[in-house]
């Protein structure tokens, strides 16, 4: 599923940017002035799972923004395989806990090729760095009691990216971004699976970004 997203991103990602050396010379366009902050959300879909986020952005100049993100995201071990029984129930054998991250990362985002391409596809690349959080609940507990015997843990986290902003409404804000996580804790880590601890979390995620510009 991951594998055939990425994909579609890539195409998308490459033939949005090519077509731009194809057909007649047109007329260069006006200059499109996009606000200077924006405000959304994060949809997420990664390795791990669903996960959901917000952003805060703001437009030092036209190639470079400032941003500061949150996230909830589920962390997976590579070692889990997930089986459904008779009545239709998933379960993880030798599974312990949950494991979610909870990241708070503030970056840069420079956008590329400003120049050459139309306001209607904005690529960028962006790297963010922050706390974050770990959040364990016991597997053997229903997911959402389990969260009355939660733990916290604090890790050092971010994330490497490439993606871009379609569009070129002043107001609304639609984008995606493929996004690699790296987290690393600097105790003895997190059993995820039973007698395997964690202290290091790598996901990627495709991210879709939906907010508005003011």
């Amino acid at each position: 599923m991951l594998k055939k997203s990425i994909i579609a991103f890539l195409l998308i990602f490459g033939t949005t940017v090519f077509p731009q050396k194809l057909g007649k010379m047109a007329e260069e366009p006006k200059p499109v002035k996009f606000p200077d902050h924006a405000w959304g959300i994060d949809l997420m879909f990664g390795e791990g799972g669903f996960g959901f986020g917000t952003f805060l952005r703001r437009n030092f100049t036209k190639e470079l923004t400032g941003f500061a993100d949150f996230s909830i995201s589920e962390s997976k071990d590579e070692h889990e395989v997930q089986y459904i029984d008779y009545w239709g129930r998933t379960f993880t054998i030798g599974k312990k806990n949950r494991v979610f991250l909870l990241p708070l990362n503030f970056g840069l985002q420079y956008r590329l090729f400003s120049k050459a391409l139309t306001e209607n596809f904005r690529p960028y690349v962006n790297a963010g760095a922050g706390p974050t959080y770990i959040v364990t609940t016991p597997y053997e507990l229903e997911f959402f009691n389990s969260f009355k015997e939660a733990q916290s843990y604090l890790a050092a986290g971010g994330y490497v990216g490439f993606g871009a902003n379609f569009g070129n409404d002043r107001t609304n804000l639609f984008g995606m971004n493929l996004r690699y996580y790296f987290v690393h804790m600097f105790n003895d880590g997190v059993e995820s699976m039973a007698g395997r601890k964690r202290k290091d979390f790598g996901s990627v995620f495709i991210t879709l970004n939906i907010g508005v510009q003011y």
